[in-house]
């Protein structure tokens, strides 16, 4: 150790070949904090994600944002004549040499710029506990270069970033943040002198570094006594202190951030986040006692499908619940009434049948049951909609077909309907599908487009991909059943949280057993989403979509809409509104909308025999599955018509016989033409159906 220290301090005094050491900026530039950053659309700091987990750093800290007792007690513990020598110092070098050879324990002279060098170069790092003579060397021909090339604020600034305080905490950012909760620019000098302490053995007890403290506080001569430094040291040594990060949206965040530095700027509104959660977060305290743990929530712009607010859980999981998959409940329903009216099979003011009905299926007979076990007999079907009855829902199935609904669905986005139709069966109209929150609310924001499908985003775009999916005409249509409050109080009254001052159109849903409850609606402006339930399927006590998700889904409305309406939309071209009269009086005279060429303004209720005869079912192209498992002789279709006095089946060009009741037919694979005919041989109705699977032998 002597020998060594004499040489290095008699190679002070000869001048030194250059040592290839990086600028202040390749340093800053090539500095990468441990975290990553995500921001909001305003550039406000949203969520800061962890990235790398080897160490942790923090943004690179400017020395003037650090407090000068930091930077005192530093220059104490480590370089005292740091702002004097030109990158060693041969004093120290002289002292450390005999320190060296008379006492027992040996004493380093590394100054701050020695060990800037050493940082920057790895080939500078000790080896086994200890540098060679040429490791020391190298380091002060490197430490002589970065005096000449550097300011003394940047070598300093440098070092406070890049020394190591204590475990996985690099930087003067993290170890202030961490240990003492507070930004550098805040330590006082007793959480300095422990900081400094720690530099030259980041992993020792806190015992020895507390003694090394107060030792450094009474060089400084600090005033505050060694047991208060003491304890100060013990306490923050000993729990390492998590921090205060921005952490408004987790879910986003691991979406979008994968390498750590990474600054993103999203689409999301930090206020609205902020206040989407407080809200989602209130309301699952509210319901605790009704065994509602967990929520989400999703909003969007409407007109560029940029998301606005995304809330994956109250705080409490790291389950993602804007993207988990759960029954869509009454949700569907909108669409599938949407799909009638364009299709011509329906208007508003149609009639339908909300009495007990019981289908034959592959699996038994499929009964299903309004949401209040209770029937309303004849409703149309702004009411059928508006008041989420299920039996008319799933009448209007039967009559369009599950495959073709189940395209539809698939059209607007819903990719998690991964299996055929028959999968889902007839309960596919009360939602028994599995979606996720996200896709659901963006299916929304189609009816809120005018049938307009894009893809939703959480980062800036230019431009997107767009597909009309819906007819705008039916979308206007049910759209203004969504936002008919007298429609809806049949099942929610007339004040309740759909009733808002604005115009919106909202639905509610309801799975099964009550395991998942959803509030969706939009404006002219937003879509907004909400979902509550049990992330582990429980069911809810007592929870419907009108007191579980849809006080959230009105606060954030209230939010959105605080200093802006929303006006309704115009009605598009090719509708016509007309005062309607129903014969007998199910429901009073109003003013409804039809599609031009099915408007109508008296809807009598004809006694069966006198109906206009017509296919009831199949209806066209409806596709009907064979399930193997079932015995032939049971395998049988049931054509039914109305209005059929007189008349006779013929499928495929032969005819079958009388219409007047219902005809069984065996199915056959393949597509099918049925027809109604007069005793002439008239054609009266046709439809196409086909039949898939294999025949029994």
């Amino acid at each position: 150790m002597s020998v060594r220290n004499t040489l290095l301090v008699f190679g002070l005094l000869l001048p030194l070949p250059a040592a290839a050491m990086p600028s202040p900026e390749q340093v800053r530039a090539a500095y990468r904090p441990s975290e990553a950053e995500l921001l909001d659309r305003h550039g406000e700091p949203l969520h800061s994600l962890r990235i790398d987990m080897t160490v942790r750093r923090l943004p690179w800290v400017r020395l003037s944002d650090v407090s000068p007792a930091l930077t005192a007690a530093v220059l104490q513990a480590e370089d005292r004549r740091f702002y004097r020598h030109r990158g060693a110092d041969l004093e120290a070098f002289g002292k450390a040499a005999w320190d060296n050879l008379f006492r027992k324990r040996p004493r380093g002279a590394s100054t701050i710029t020695m060990q800037l060098a050493a940082l920057l170069d790895r080939e500078l790092q000790p080896r086994q506990g200890a540098r060679s003579l040429g490791q020391k060397w190298d380091q002060v021909r490197a430490a002589r270069e970065l005096e000449a090339g550097w300011s003394k604020e940047q070598i300093l600034e440098a070092y406070l970033n890049l020394v190591s305080f204590r475990g996985e905490l690099q930087g003067i950012g993290a170890a202030s943040q961490v240990l003492h909760g507070k930004a550098p620019s805040g330590l006082n000098d007793v959480e300095s002198v422990i900081l400094a302490s720690l530099i030259r053995a980041p992993n020792a007890a806190p015992a020895l570094v507390a003694r090394r403290a107060c030792g450094l506080a009474a060089e400084r001569k600090l005033a505050a006594p060694c047991s208060v430094i003491a304890a100060l040291a013990e306490s923050t040594l000993a729990r390492t202190a998590s921090y205060e990060v921005p952490a408004l949206a987790p879910n986003a965040a691991l979406k979008l951030l994968k390498r750590p530095a990474e600054r993103i700027v999203s689409t999301l509104d930090g206020a609205l986040q902020r206040f989407a959660s407080d809200s989602l977060r209130q309301q699952l305290t509210a319901l605790r006692g009704r065994n509602v743990n967990d929520g989400a929530v999703v909003v969007l712009d409407n007109a560029s499908g940029e998301i606005l607010a995304y809330v994956g859980n109250a705080g409490d999981s790291s389950v993602d619940g804007a993207a988990a998959l759960r029954q869509a409940g009454s949700t569907l329903k909108p669409f599938l009434y949407q799909l009638a009216i364009e299709k011509r099979r329906l208007t508003a003011a149609s009639v339908l049948d909300d009495t007990p009905i019981d289908i034959s299926t592959p699996g038994g007979l499929y009964i299903p049951q309004n949401y209040d076990r209770e029937f309303k007999g004849l409703v149309s079907v702004r009411a059928s909609l508006a008041a989420s009855l299920n039996v008319p829902a799933v009448r209007t199935l039967v009559m369009l077909g599950m495959e073709t609904f189940h395209h539809r669905l698939r059209a607007l986005g819903l990719n998690s309907l991964t299996e055929p139709a028959d999968y889902y069966g007839y309960s596919l109209a009360l939602g028994s599908a599995e979606v996720s929150l996200l896709e659901l609310t963006n299916a929304y924001r189609t009816l809120a487009g005018g049938g307009v499908w894009t893809p939703v985003s959480l980062l800036p775009r230019a431009a997107a991909e767009r597909r009309q999916v819906l007819d705008a005409r039916a979308v206007f249509i049910v759209s203004d059943i969504l936002s008919d409050r007298a429609a809806r109080s049949a099942t929610f009254g007339l004040s309740n949280e759909l009733a808002t001052p604005y115009w919106a159109a909202v639905k509610t849903g309801t799975s099964k057993d009550m395991r998942d409850n959803w509030c969706i609606g939009y404006s002219a402006r937003y879509t907004v989403g909400v979902w509550v339930g049990n992330f582990d399927g429980q069911p809810m006590w007592d929870v419907s979509g009108v007191t579980g998700a849809a006080p959230v889904w009105r606060d954030i409305m209230d939010f959105l809409h605080r200093t802006q309406p929303s006006p309704a939309p115009a009605a598009p071209r090719g509708v016509v509104a007309r005062q309607i009269d129903y014969v007998p009086r199910i429901e009073a005279a109003r003013r409804e909308w039809f599609l031009a060429g099915t408007e109508s303004t008296r809807i009598e209720l004809v006694p069966e025999a006198l109906r206009a005869p017509k296919i009831r079912y199949p209806g066209e192209g409806v596709v009907i599955a064979i399930d193997p498992d079932i015995p032939e002789p049971n395998q049988r279709l049931f054509f039914q018509a109305q209005g059929a006095r007189d008349l006779v089946w013929r499928l495929d060009g032969v005819v079958l016989g009388d219409a007047g009741s219902d005809h069984a037919w065996r199915p056959v694979p393949g597509e099918h033409r049925l027809e109604l005919l007069d005793r002439d041989g008239k054609t009266i109705d046709a439809v196409g159906f086909q039949v898939r699977g294999a025949a029994q032998d």
